[in-house]
């Protein structure tokens, strides 16, 4: 890294400009343009994300107290909120999607090596979904129930928590319809919550060779087929194969099952799961729904130290434009981590990040200092990701 370089110029370069050139492109996203490219719109976005910024008028006037900085960190002149809020508005929200979706694939090609509850080789995805509320008001094409909103439906590759898919709808669709969008992986292994269960789908993922492990619902009609061996002192009361006994459940899936059975130790909740990998024991089964928690924490964490719950426009472009791009700074986030091989979490990169992108000094110095003093230490009830 260059030291005479920004911080933020720094984090930029870690970026594949040419491939961000080629996407606005073939969505002509200059086209007519004289002035603030989508260069500097992703920039002056990626800009607020890093700081936190609230508002339009944040960012214009944060960026307008460093105006001898600004040509190092890639601005042509002073960002005017209202050029930005056009440039949200009109600027097509698919060229920061399609950009996020190549850093999410470089990412995941940097963690694949990163271990997996203990020696497990399957590529493991958790699949879920969060809500983002919107002002009743503001957001009149956001329609969802009595409220408005937009639904965030995230496959998350658990090894770098690196969400590898990511749909935003409405908020109408409903979780299980996003099993559709997906492209089935043979070999992985899929992990959901008893709203994603619908046989027909999840048959469909047996077919292609994935395994999926899923909590059943308390209505589910089945007969045992033959039982394994447990050890109850680990919390599993029953590992089974089952048949399916509804008439369209039996229809829609019309194959064995196994079914394990978990008590919890400390809380004594019990708990059922359902899966098609029948090679795996059945502890490693529960501990593949435990780790499920971890898309939980991504969508907390995002919606806690990203600017996706303060919206800088009200247009359904103007509000994907955003949440791409603070997908897209949060995986150049975890990018840099390991590249640069940080010992830091992704929570203390950002928040250092959040105070130091006007200076002059090498990234790998400045997290130094700082995760070395106490100036930066972690709230033990802050939610954690990236940590060793």
């Amino acid at each position: 890294m260059n030291a005479g370089k920004t911080l933020f110029a720094q984090l930029m370069d870690c970026l594949p400009w040419s491939t961000f050139a080629r996407i606005v492109a073939r969505y002509h996203g200059d086209h007519s343009v004289q002035t603030f490219p989508c260069t500097e719109q992703y920039r002056a976005m990626a800009f607020a994300q890093l700081t936190y910024r609230e508002s339009l008028r944040d960012i214009e006037a944060c960026l307008a107290a460093q105006p001898a900085k600004l040509w190092h960190m890639g601005f042509g002149g002073p960002v005017r909120r209202s050029t930005l809020a056009d440039a949200n508005e009109v600027r097509d929200w698919r060229i920061y999607a399609e950009f996020a979706q190549r850093l999410i694939a470089q990412a995941r090609r940097l963690y694949v090596g990163e271990s997996l509850l203990g020696d497990l080789d399957s590529t493991v995805y958790a699949l879920d979904s969060t809500t983002i509320d919107l002002c009743l008001s503001l957001f009149p094409w956001a329609h969802f129930r009595s409220t408005k909103a937009v639904k965030m439906h995230t496959l998350l590759d658990l090894r770098g928590n690196i969400p590898s898919f990511i749909h935003i709808s409405d908020g109408k669709l409903h979780d299980v319809h996003a099993l559709d969008m997906l492209v089935p992986e043979a070999g992985a292994i899929y992990v959901m919550d008893r709203g994603y269960v619908d046989f027909a789908r999840l048959h469909g993922l047996h077919q292609a060779g994935a395994f999926f492990v899923i909590r059943a619902k308390s209505n589910l009609t089945a007969h045992r087929v033959y039982s394994t061996p447990t050890d109850r002192t680990t919390g599993i009361i029953a590992d089974q194969k089952i048949a399916l006994d509804g008439h369209y459940t039996r229809k829609d899936y019309p194959v064995h099952l196994r079914r394990v059975r978990f008590r919890d130790p400390e809380s004594k909740k019990a708990l059922v799961f359902l899966t098609n990998q029948t090679t795996l024991p059945a502890l490693t089964i529960c501990d593949l729904y435990k780790s499920r928690w971890q898309v939980e924490l991504f969508f907390k964490w995002i919606k806690q130290h990203l600017r996706i719950k303060k919206f800088y426009g009200t247009s359904e472009n103007a509000v994907k434009t955003q949440i791409w791009i603070a997908v897209s700074v949060y995986v150049l986030v975890a990018i840099v981590r390991k590249r640069l091989n940080l010992d830091a979490s992704l929570y203390t990169l950002m928040q250092v990040f959040s105070v130091t992108v006007f200076e002059k000094a090498s990234i790998e110095s400045v997290i130094f200092q700082s995760t070395d003093s106490s100036a930066y230490e972690i709230d033990d009830k802050q939610l954690n990701l990236f940590s060793d």
